[in-house]
Protein backbone atom coordinates (compact mmCIF):
# COMPACT_ATOMS: atom_id res chain seq x y z
CA UNK A 1 0.00 0.00 0.00
CA UNK A 2 1.10 3.55 -0.67
CA UNK A 3 0.40 7.28 0.59
CA UNK A 4 0.90 8.50 -3.05
CA UNK A 5 -2.08 9.40 -4.88
CA UNK A 6 -2.15 7.66 -8.29
CA UNK A 7 -3.23 9.96 -11.84
CA UNK A 8 -6.02 7.57 -12.70
CA UNK A 9 -7.27 7.47 -16.17
CA UNK A 10 -10.96 7.13 -16.70
CA UNK A 11 -11.79 8.00 -20.27
CA UNK A 12 -14.43 9.88 -21.30
CA UNK A 13 -15.14 6.98 -24.17
CA UNK A 14 -15.71 4.52 -21.25
CA UNK A 15 -18.37 6.51 -19.45
CA UNK A 16 -20.23 7.12 -22.90
CA UNK A 17 -20.23 3.22 -23.74
CA UNK A 18 -21.50 2.71 -20.40
CA UNK A 19 -24.15 5.54 -20.47
CA UNK A 20 -25.41 4.16 -23.96
CA UNK A 21 -24.87 0.69 -23.00
CA UNK A 22 -27.32 0.85 -20.22
CA UNK A 23 -29.25 3.82 -21.35
CA UNK A 24 -30.78 1.48 -23.83
CA UNK A 25 -32.57 -0.64 -21.08
CA UNK A 26 -36.10 0.51 -21.33
CA UNK A 27 -36.06 2.89 -23.67
CA UNK A 28 -39.02 3.94 -25.80
CA UNK A 29 -39.47 4.95 -29.09
CA UNK A 30 -40.31 8.13 -28.86
CA UNK A 31 -37.43 9.18 -26.30
CA UNK A 32 -37.40 8.87 -22.48
CA UNK A 33 -36.63 5.94 -20.44
CA UNK A 34 -39.07 3.51 -18.65
CA UNK A 35 -37.29 1.32 -16.10
CA UNK A 36 -39.61 1.04 -12.53
CA UNK A 37 -38.44 -1.73 -9.89
CA UNK A 38 -39.11 -5.51 -11.37
CA UNK A 39 -39.90 -4.67 -14.48
CA UNK A 40 -38.76 -6.36 -17.81
CA UNK A 41 -36.56 -3.25 -18.29
CA UNK A 42 -35.33 -3.27 -14.78
CA UNK A 43 -34.17 -6.66 -15.11
CA UNK A 44 -32.57 -6.27 -18.63
CA UNK A 45 -30.31 -3.45 -16.56
CA UNK A 46 -29.57 -5.98 -14.29
CA UNK A 47 -28.24 -8.42 -17.38
CA UNK A 48 -26.02 -5.01 -18.67
CA UNK A 49 -24.86 -4.55 -14.98
CA UNK A 50 -23.90 -7.94 -14.21
CA UNK A 51 -21.60 -7.94 -17.66
CA UNK A 52 -19.85 -4.45 -16.86
CA UNK A 53 -18.74 -5.43 -13.42
CA UNK A 54 -17.72 -8.83 -14.61
CA UNK A 55 -15.61 -7.16 -17.52
CA UNK A 56 -14.70 -4.87 -14.80
CA UNK A 57 -13.09 -7.60 -12.46
CA UNK A 58 -15.83 -7.13 -9.88
CA UNK A 59 -17.38 -10.04 -8.02
CA UNK A 60 -21.28 -10.22 -8.99
CA UNK A 61 -24.19 -10.50 -6.83
CA UNK A 62 -27.69 -9.78 -5.93
CA UNK A 63 -28.95 -9.43 -2.96
CA UNK A 64 -32.64 -10.46 -1.36
CA UNK A 65 -34.30 -7.89 -2.86
CA UNK A 66 -32.68 -7.25 -6.66
CA UNK A 67 -30.11 -4.47 -5.20
CA UNK A 68 -27.39 -5.54 -7.52
CA UNK A 69 -23.41 -5.43 -6.30
CA UNK A 70 -20.55 -5.65 -7.66
CA UNK A 71 -17.22 -6.50 -5.24
CA UNK A 72 -13.07 -5.30 -5.11
CA UNK A 73 -12.25 -7.64 -2.25
CA UNK A 74 -10.14 -6.12 0.24
CA UNK A 75 -6.47 -7.65 1.78
CA UNK A 76 -6.67 -7.29 5.69
CA UNK A 77 -10.72 -5.60 6.29
CA UNK A 78 -14.23 -6.76 6.03
CA UNK A 79 -15.80 -3.56 6.54
CA UNK A 80 -16.87 -1.95 3.06
CA UNK A 81 -16.57 1.22 1.26
CA UNK A 82 -20.25 1.54 -0.74
CA UNK A 83 -20.40 3.56 -4.04
CA UNK A 84 -23.09 4.34 -5.89
CA UNK A 85 -27.02 4.90 -6.72
CA UNK A 86 -30.03 4.01 -8.47
CA UNK A 87 -31.22 1.80 -11.37
CA UNK A 88 -34.97 2.33 -11.44
CA UNK A 89 -35.96 5.59 -13.40
CA UNK A 90 -39.22 7.78 -13.36
CA UNK A 91 -42.12 7.45 -16.16
CA UNK A 92 -39.55 8.60 -19.44
CA UNK A 93 -37.07 9.64 -17.44
CA UNK A 94 -33.66 10.08 -18.50
CA UNK A 95 -30.26 7.85 -19.26
CA UNK A 96 -28.48 9.92 -15.88
CA UNK A 97 -30.39 9.97 -13.10
CA UNK A 98 -29.46 7.81 -10.49
CA UNK A 99 -27.87 5.18 -13.63
CA UNK A 100 -24.53 7.91 -13.72
CA UNK A 101 -23.58 7.04 -10.09
CA UNK A 102 -23.65 3.17 -10.51
CA UNK A 103 -21.86 3.83 -14.12
CA UNK A 104 -19.01 5.72 -12.37
CA UNK A 105 -18.65 3.45 -9.50
CA UNK A 106 -18.07 0.98 -12.04
CA UNK A 107 -15.60 3.12 -13.94
CA UNK A 108 -14.21 3.68 -10.79
CA UNK A 109 -13.51 0.43 -9.23
CA UNK A 110 -12.10 -0.72 -12.22
CA UNK A 111 -9.50 2.36 -12.53
CA UNK A 112 -8.47 1.70 -9.00
CA UNK A 113 -8.12 -2.64 -9.51
CA UNK A 114 -6.50 -2.11 -12.78
CA UNK A 115 -4.07 0.93 -12.05
CA UNK A 116 -3.74 0.50 -8.24
CA UNK A 117 -3.95 -2.81 -6.84
CA UNK A 118 -6.49 -4.28 -4.34
CA UNK A 119 -7.43 -2.10 -1.22
CA UNK A 120 -7.14 -2.52 1.84
CA UNK A 121 -11.18 -2.41 2.50
CA UNK A 122 -13.60 -3.76 0.30
CA UNK A 123 -15.30 -1.82 -2.16
CA UNK A 124 -18.78 -2.08 -3.71
CA UNK A 125 -20.31 -0.73 -6.37
CA UNK A 126 -24.22 -1.05 -6.04
CA UNK A 127 -27.27 -0.26 -8.10
CA UNK A 128 -30.27 0.37 -5.99
CA UNK A 129 -32.93 -1.94 -7.09
CA UNK A 130 -35.73 1.54 -6.35
CA UNK A 131 -35.65 4.93 -5.49
CA UNK A 132 -38.02 6.84 -7.58
CA UNK A 133 -41.31 5.22 -6.67
CA UNK A 134 -42.45 5.30 -10.20
CA UNK A 135 -43.94 1.49 -9.98
CA UNK A 136 -44.17 0.95 -5.89
CA UNK A 137 -44.22 3.78 -3.57
CA UNK A 138 -41.48 2.02 -2.10
CA UNK A 139 -39.79 5.12 -0.61
CA UNK A 140 -36.10 4.16 -1.29
CA UNK A 141 -37.08 0.53 -0.72
CA UNK A 142 -33.36 -0.77 -2.10
CA UNK A 143 -31.99 1.01 0.66
CA UNK A 144 -34.44 0.68 3.74
CA UNK A 145 -33.72 -3.16 3.07
CA UNK A 146 -29.63 -2.60 3.26
CA UNK A 147 -31.13 -1.01 6.76
CA UNK A 148 -32.95 -3.26 7.86
CA UNK A 149 -36.08 -0.83 7.67
CA UNK A 150 -38.65 -3.19 5.46
CA UNK A 151 -41.29 -4.56 7.16
CA UNK A 152 -43.01 -7.80 5.72
CA UNK A 153 -46.83 -5.89 5.36
CA UNK A 154 -45.66 -3.53 3.08
CA UNK A 155 -45.02 -6.13 0.08
CA UNK A 156 -48.60 -6.82 0.09
CA UNK A 157 -49.65 -2.75 1.20
CA UNK A 158 -47.75 -1.60 -1.77
CA UNK A 159 -49.35 -1.90 -5.02
CA UNK A 160 -48.84 -0.82 -8.61
CA UNK A 161 -51.14 0.52 -10.94
CA UNK A 162 -52.35 -3.06 -12.34
CA UNK A 163 -53.24 -4.03 -8.92
CA UNK A 164 -49.63 -6.03 -8.66
CA UNK A 165 -48.48 -5.88 -5.20
CA UNK A 166 -44.75 -5.61 -3.98
CA UNK A 167 -44.40 -9.34 -2.79
CA UNK A 168 -46.23 -10.98 -6.18
CA UNK A 169 -43.68 -8.52 -8.50
CA UNK A 170 -40.52 -10.13 -6.62
CA UNK A 171 -41.66 -13.88 -7.33
CA UNK A 172 -42.17 -12.62 -11.15
CA UNK A 173 -38.72 -11.83 -11.52
CA UNK A 174 -37.30 -14.48 -9.45
CA UNK A 175 -37.01 -12.76 -5.77
CA UNK A 176 -37.96 -15.15 -2.48
CA UNK A 177 -40.00 -12.35 -0.53
CA UNK A 178 -39.41 -14.83 2.61
CA UNK A 179 -35.97 -13.83 2.10
CA UNK A 180 -36.23 -9.86 2.21
CA UNK A 181 -34.32 -9.42 5.93
CA UNK A 182 -31.35 -11.28 4.03
CA UNK A 183 -30.96 -7.86 2.24
CA UNK A 184 -29.63 -6.34 5.97
CA UNK A 185 -26.06 -4.99 6.32
CA UNK A 186 -23.86 -4.13 8.97
CA UNK A 187 -20.32 -4.35 7.09
CA UNK A 188 -20.65 -1.00 5.49
CA UNK A 189 -18.43 1.82 6.89
CA UNK A 190 -18.81 4.86 4.47
CA UNK A 191 -21.44 5.64 1.77
CA UNK A 192 -20.46 7.80 -1.59
CA UNK A 193 -23.17 8.81 -3.96
CA UNK A 194 -22.67 10.60 -7.30
CA UNK A 195 -24.96 11.96 -8.92
CA UNK A 196 -26.36 14.46 -11.09
CA UNK A 197 -27.38 18.15 -9.83
CA UNK A 198 -30.84 18.32 -11.07
CA UNK A 199 -30.10 22.00 -11.01
CA UNK A 200 -28.18 24.14 -13.07
CA UNK A 201 -25.84 25.57 -9.82
CA UNK A 202 -22.86 23.76 -11.49
CA UNK A 203 -23.49 25.09 -14.77
CA UNK A 204 -23.89 28.50 -14.36
CA UNK A 205 -20.95 28.73 -11.76
CA UNK A 206 -19.30 27.04 -14.02
CA UNK A 207 -18.15 24.71 -11.48
CA UNK A 208 -16.60 20.94 -12.49
CA UNK A 209 -18.50 19.38 -9.55
CA UNK A 210 -20.26 19.51 -6.18
CA UNK A 211 -20.04 18.55 -2.73
CA UNK A 212 -23.40 17.72 -0.85
CA UNK A 213 -23.94 19.90 2.27
CA UNK A 214 -26.90 18.02 3.36
CA UNK A 215 -30.06 17.25 1.48
CA UNK A 216 -33.66 18.87 1.77
CA UNK A 217 -36.03 18.57 3.81
CA UNK A 218 -39.56 18.11 2.31
CA UNK A 219 -42.98 17.57 2.34
CA UNK A 220 -45.56 15.73 0.14
CA UNK A 221 -49.34 17.56 1.03
CA UNK A 222 -52.58 16.80 -0.33
CA UNK A 223 -55.07 19.56 -0.81
CA UNK A 224 -58.52 18.85 -1.19
CA UNK A 225 -60.93 21.60 -2.39
CA UNK A 226 -64.59 20.63 -1.90
CA UNK A 227 -67.27 22.75 -3.76
CA UNK A 228 -70.75 22.08 -5.58
CA UNK A 229 -71.38 20.38 -9.02
CA UNK A 230 -73.69 22.58 -10.92
CA UNK A 231 -75.04 23.29 -14.80
CA UNK A 232 -71.78 24.93 -16.16
CA UNK A 233 -74.96 26.96 -18.58
CA UNK A 234 -78.01 27.84 -16.03
CA UNK A 235 -75.46 28.48 -12.74
CA UNK A 236 -74.77 32.42 -11.97
CA UNK A 237 -71.30 33.12 -11.44
CA UNK A 238 -72.40 34.56 -8.43
CA UNK A 239 -73.97 31.19 -7.10
CA UNK A 240 -71.08 28.71 -8.28
CA UNK A 241 -68.62 27.07 -5.34
CA UNK A 242 -66.21 26.63 -8.17
CA UNK A 243 -63.43 24.15 -6.61
CA UNK A 244 -61.34 24.45 -9.60
CA UNK A 245 -61.50 28.39 -9.44
CA UNK A 246 -60.60 28.26 -5.83
CA UNK A 247 -57.79 25.56 -6.07
CA UNK A 248 -56.10 27.57 -9.38
CA UNK A 249 -56.13 30.29 -6.99
CA UNK A 250 -54.29 28.38 -4.06
CA UNK A 251 -52.05 26.94 -6.51
CA UNK A 252 -50.48 30.38 -6.90
CA UNK A 253 -51.08 31.34 -3.67
CA UNK A 254 -48.58 28.23 -2.52
CA UNK A 255 -46.07 29.61 -5.52
CA UNK A 256 -46.14 32.64 -4.11
CA UNK A 257 -45.00 32.04 -0.59
CA UNK A 258 -41.92 30.14 -2.28
CA UNK A 259 -41.22 32.84 -3.95
CA UNK A 260 -41.45 35.05 -1.26
CA UNK A 261 -38.77 32.87 1.53
CA UNK A 262 -36.83 32.85 -1.78
CA UNK A 263 -33.72 30.24 -3.29
CA UNK A 264 -33.42 27.11 -2.02
CA UNK A 265 -36.90 27.28 -1.47
CA UNK A 266 -39.46 25.47 -3.93
CA UNK A 267 -43.02 24.84 -3.91
CA UNK A 268 -44.69 22.49 -6.68
CA UNK A 269 -48.67 21.88 -7.21
CA UNK A 270 -47.70 18.64 -9.31
CA UNK A 271 -50.51 16.35 -9.58
CA UNK A 272 -54.73 16.99 -10.31
CA UNK A 273 -57.90 15.21 -10.14
CA UNK A 274 -60.72 17.12 -10.82
CA UNK A 275 -64.15 15.58 -10.51
CA UNK A 276 -66.40 15.43 -12.02
CA UNK A 277 -63.91 16.38 -15.14
CA UNK A 278 -67.21 16.91 -17.29
CA UNK A 279 -67.06 19.83 -19.50
CA UNK A 280 -70.73 21.27 -18.73
CA UNK A 281 -70.18 20.58 -15.09
CA UNK A 282 -69.26 23.12 -12.22
CA UNK A 283 -66.23 21.22 -11.03
CA UNK A 284 -67.19 19.55 -7.29
CA UNK A 285 -64.31 18.33 -6.25
CA UNK A 286 -60.68 19.19 -6.77
CA UNK A 287 -57.12 16.95 -5.13
CA UNK A 288 -53.89 18.75 -6.00
CA UNK A 289 -50.28 17.60 -4.43
CA UNK A 290 -47.86 20.03 -2.65
CA UNK A 291 -44.39 19.42 -2.95
CA UNK A 292 -42.69 21.67 -0.84
CA UNK A 293 -38.53 21.93 -0.19
CA UNK A 294 -36.36 23.95 2.15
CA UNK A 295 -33.18 22.85 3.62
CA UNK A 296 -33.85 24.15 6.95
CA UNK A 297 -36.67 22.50 8.77
CA UNK A 298 -37.87 25.88 10.62
CA UNK A 299 -38.37 27.27 7.42
CA UNK A 300 -40.16 24.57 5.60
CA UNK A 301 -42.48 24.69 8.84
CA UNK A 302 -43.13 27.89 8.07
CA UNK A 303 -43.62 27.32 4.85
CA UNK A 304 -46.57 24.63 5.14
CA UNK A 305 -48.13 26.84 7.81
CA UNK A 306 -48.60 29.78 5.40
CA UNK A 307 -49.46 28.22 2.80
CA UNK A 308 -52.35 26.63 4.83
CA UNK A 309 -53.21 29.55 6.37
CA UNK A 310 -53.19 31.83 2.52
CA UNK A 311 -55.11 28.82 1.13
CA UNK A 312 -57.75 28.34 4.00
CA UNK A 313 -58.79 31.98 3.16
CA UNK A 314 -59.06 31.42 -0.21
CA UNK A 315 -61.23 28.73 0.56
CA UNK A 316 -63.12 30.77 2.71
CA UNK A 317 -63.45 33.78 0.21
CA UNK A 318 -65.16 31.25 -2.77
CA UNK A 319 -67.28 29.61 -0.19
CA UNK A 320 -65.59 26.27 -0.84
CA UNK A 321 -63.76 23.43 2.24
CA UNK A 322 -60.72 22.91 2.54
CA UNK A 323 -58.45 19.89 3.64
CA UNK A 324 -55.08 19.52 4.23
CA UNK A 325 -52.97 16.07 4.74
CA UNK A 326 -49.94 15.41 4.86
CA UNK A 327 -48.47 12.35 3.13
CA UNK A 328 -44.94 12.13 3.66
CA UNK A 329 -42.17 14.29 5.75
CA UNK A 330 -38.47 13.69 5.26
CA UNK A 331 -36.62 15.77 7.21
CA UNK A 332 -33.16 17.66 6.23
CA UNK A 333 -30.15 15.10 6.31
CA UNK A 334 -26.55 16.77 6.67
CA UNK A 335 -23.59 15.09 4.98
CA UNK A 336 -20.50 13.90 6.90
CA UNK A 337 -18.06 16.95 7.09
CA UNK A 338 -15.03 14.57 7.37
CA UNK A 339 -16.14 13.19 4.25
CA UNK A 340 -16.81 16.23 2.87
CA UNK A 341 -13.50 16.84 2.77
CA UNK A 342 -12.01 13.54 1.43
CA UNK A 343 -14.29 14.72 -1.85
CA UNK A 344 -13.02 18.27 -1.99
CA UNK A 345 -9.59 16.93 -1.44
CA UNK A 346 -9.79 14.45 -4.12
CA UNK A 347 -11.27 17.85 -6.77
CA UNK A 348 -8.30 19.25 -5.71
CA UNK A 349 -6.14 16.18 -6.15
CA UNK A 350 -7.77 15.68 -9.80
CA UNK A 351 -7.28 19.14 -10.58
CA UNK A 352 -11.21 19.89 -10.85
CA UNK A 353 -13.38 23.12 -9.16
CA UNK A 354 -15.58 22.47 -6.70
CA UNK A 355 -18.13 24.37 -4.63
CA UNK A 356 -20.72 22.93 -2.06
CA UNK A 357 -24.44 23.35 -2.34
CA UNK A 358 -27.44 21.86 -1.01
CA UNK A 359 -29.85 19.12 -2.45
CA UNK A 360 -33.06 19.71 -3.38
CA UNK A 361 -33.91 16.61 -4.48
CA UNK A 362 -34.33 13.13 -2.15
CA UNK A 363 -31.28 10.72 -2.84
CA UNK A 364 -30.93 7.11 -1.15
CA UNK A 365 -28.30 9.17 0.45
CA UNK A 366 -30.76 11.26 2.23
CA UNK A 367 -31.92 7.96 4.04
CA UNK A 368 -28.01 6.72 4.34
CA UNK A 369 -27.08 9.80 5.99
CA UNK A 370 -29.22 9.00 9.60
CA UNK A 371 -27.76 5.28 9.77
CA UNK A 372 -23.84 5.90 8.64
CA UNK A 373 -21.19 8.37 7.36
CA UNK A 374 -22.24 9.48 3.80
CA UNK A 375 -21.47 12.02 1.28
CA UNK A 376 -22.74 12.86 -2.37
CA UNK A 377 -20.96 14.31 -5.33
CA UNK A 378 -23.14 16.38 -7.76
CA UNK A 379 -22.00 16.33 -11.65
CA UNK A 380 -23.22 19.46 -13.95
CA UNK A 381 -26.83 19.01 -15.45
CA UNK A 382 -26.88 20.67 -18.97
CA UNK A 383 -29.97 23.57 -18.03
CA UNK A 384 -30.35 21.67 -14.97
CA UNK A 385 -32.80 19.16 -16.52
CA UNK A 386 -34.03 15.96 -14.86
CA UNK A 387 -36.81 13.11 -14.89
CA UNK A 388 -36.87 14.03 -18.57
CA UNK A 389 -35.34 12.58 -21.22
CA UNK A 390 -33.72 15.89 -21.91
CA UNK A 391 -30.78 14.77 -19.24
CA UNK A 392 -27.57 15.60 -20.23
CA UNK A 393 -23.74 15.64 -18.92
CA UNK A 394 -21.09 15.65 -21.29
CA UNK A 395 -18.74 12.62 -21.71
CA UNK A 396 -15.73 14.90 -20.65
CA UNK A 397 -17.82 15.82 -16.87
CA UNK A 398 -18.94 12.02 -16.08
CA UNK A 399 -15.48 11.21 -16.85
CA UNK A 400 -13.59 13.81 -14.67
CA UNK A 401 -16.51 13.35 -11.64
CA UNK A 402 -15.40 9.37 -11.96
CA UNK A 403 -12.29 9.89 -11.20
CA UNK A 404 -12.83 12.42 -8.35
CA UNK A 405 -15.02 9.15 -7.07
CA UNK A 406 -12.46 7.06 -7.52
CA UNK A 407 -9.48 9.23 -5.98
CA UNK A 408 -11.44 9.72 -2.68
CA UNK A 409 -12.45 5.64 -2.94
CA UNK A 410 -8.66 5.57 -2.67
CA UNK A 411 -8.57 7.42 0.50
CA UNK A 412 -10.73 5.68 2.20
CA UNK A 413 -9.99 2.15 1.14
CA UNK A 414 -6.19 2.22 0.21
CA UNK A 415 -4.32 4.70 2.52
CA UNK A 416 -6.92 5.17 5.83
Amino acid sequence: MTSQVPALDISPETMSSYIERLGRCGEQPGGGLIRPQYSEAWVDAHAVLTEMMTTAGLEVHQDAVGNIFGTLQGTDDQRVILTGSHIDTVYLGGKYDGALGVLTGIAALDALRSQVGRPRKTLQVVGFCEEEASRFHGNFFGTRAILGLVEDAELDDLVDSDGVSLREAMRIVGLDPARVGEARRRDIDVFLELHIEQGRVLEDAKVDVGVVTEITSLAWQLYTVTGRADHAGTTAMRHRQDAMVAAAEMALAVRQVAEEVGDPAVATTGSWTVRPNGSNIVPAEVVFTVDVRHPDEAVLERMMNDMAKCCGDIAQACDVRLAVETVKREPASPTNSGLRTVLSDAADTCGATWRTLPSGAGHDSQLMARHLPTAMLFVPSRDGRSHSNAEYTTPEDCARAARVLATALHALAYIR
